[in-house]
């Protein structure tokens, strides 16, 4: 993997420690949709009171929440489901009480909302290029699945939310084999994914946006990040929503999370543009930390390196009426950049 002099940017050695990836013990994955799931656990009240967890959810919450995550409980991947982590707009995140499947303590779980309450703004910039997955992970080729897809039937957009999921789970895959700092994968199914916790007992690891970082400690986490950053770029992978709000702090560690959006830098004629926001949006928050850098400068060196091509425009075809303001935010970016 080639080098970034990373000198020109910062004044400390850029260092890194790779962490090793472990195996986990394979289990067979959940097939039923969660609206299958859901239907069969609302006709049977037997199966609504054999789940009594320690977080207590409101009766729609409960609901979606067994439908998503009863096979994982019945494979026995966790004994208990504790709390509520985080609830957002693409999904909602539990502790779980580990066992020893995975050996952990405490696991978290992904679940993602139902497809009527994801609002995901442009989706399609992030689509482009990516092959729709099924549950398992692989490329769908059915045609009536695919003619399904296109036509944005209810089966079509399931299956769309099925691989929306497969991306965020295979990416962490790749990236927790590389030895990235990103939560451990455990399993995933239609709608969840089982990952590693990231925190304490009582408290979840907050996002970094939520945390103020000593300066000594602000550089040697910025470095951690782009080492990230470069990483997945050497593993043919833009995170394509990066931040502070998606990498979580806990005792001078992070992880980075949430790659449901990730696209491979030469498949999406947008991605560049896309790779550049990454940094400026994380360079951002370091320079309020006390760690001022040239983000434009970081993200064409780093796409250089590995001989990535650049794409210095938006391709007009991803952009209809309605993304007025995001073609105003790239010709804006452009000029800047021409100022660096």
């Amino acid at each position: 993997m080639p080098k970034i002099n990373l000198k020109l940017h910062l004044d400390d050695e850029y260092e890194y420690e790779a962490h090793r990836s472990s195996k986990m013990r394979a289990k067979p994955k959940p097939k039923r949709t969660p609206p299958e799931a859901m239907a069969e656990i609302a006709a049977q009240k037997d199966v609504l009171d054999r789940y009594e967890f320690t977080y207590r959810a409101s009766r729609h919450e409960r609901g979606w929440m067994l439908a998503s995550l009863s096979d994982f409980y019945d494979q026995q991947w966790f004994s208990d489901v504790l709390r509520l982590v985080k609830g957002g707009k693409e999904a909602t995140v539990y502790q779980c009480l580990g066992n020893a499947t995975t050996g952990a303590r405490y696991l978290a779980a992904k679940i993602y909302r139902p497809r009527m309450f994801r609002s995901l703004s442009k989706d399609h910039l992030y689509r482009e290029g990516r092959a729709n997955l099924d549950s398992d992970g692989n490329s769908i080729t059915e045609d009536g699945m695919l003619n399904a897809i296109r036509k944005r039937s209810s089966y079509g957009l399931q299956l769309s939310h099925t691989s929306w999921l497969a991306y965020e789970y295979k990416a962490l895959q790749v990236l927790h084999a590389a030895g990235a700092d990103v939560p451990a994968p455990y399993a995933s199914d239609n709608n969840c994914i089982l990952m590693e916790y990231v925190g304490g007992e009582d408290l979840a690891a907050p996002t970094l946006n939520e945390v103020e970082l000593e300066r000594d400690e602000a550089r040697r986490l910025f470095r951690r990040v782009l080492r990230n950053i470069e990483l997945m770029l050497a593993k043919d992978l833009v995170h394509a929503d990066l931040s502070a709000y998606n990498i979580l702090y806990w005792e001078g560690e992070i992880k980075l999370i949430d790659f449901p959006q990730a696209i491979n830098p030469d498949q999406n004629r947008n991605a560049y543009q896309i790779f550049e926001r990454d940094l400026i949006r994380v360079c951002e928050y370091f320079a309020r930390q006390g760690v001022p850098s040239r983000p434009r400068a970081i993200a064409a060196e780093m796409w250089t390196s590995f001989n990535r091509r650049l794409h210095p425009e938006v391709h007009p075809a991803l952009l209809d009426d309605q993304d007025e303001r995001d073609r105003r935010y790239w010709d804006k970016l452009s000029g800047e950049r021409g100022q660096d």
